[in-house]
């Protein structure tokens, strides 16, 4: 069931919003729903992490080194340690 919803936004970032959604195709309304299903999916993932938010905030912020494959890597120093 959707639902009338009444924001105030700055004129600016409205008018550039309708071009870019008119660019993609897609509605405003359409723009908006996608953009806060997104955050309350992330949202929802941090709560069911097991880290904390800041742990879960830093996660992907180190690069691996190109070509490393870090399920072997893991592999094999759990082999080491628990040999």
């Amino acid at each position: 069931m959707n639902i009338k919803l009444t924001l105030t936004i700055d004129e600016g970032v409205i008018m550039k919003a309708k071009i870019a959604a008119r660019k993609s195709g897609r509605s405003l309304s359409n723009m908006v729903e996608t953009y806060l299903k997104t955050q309350i999916s992330k949202e929802e993932a941090e709560q069911q992490s097991a880290y904390s938010p800041l742990i879960s905030s830093l996660k992907g912020s180190i690069p691996l080194p190109e070509g490393i494959d870090y399920k072997n890597e893991l592999k094999s120093a759990l082999t080491k340690k628990y040999r």
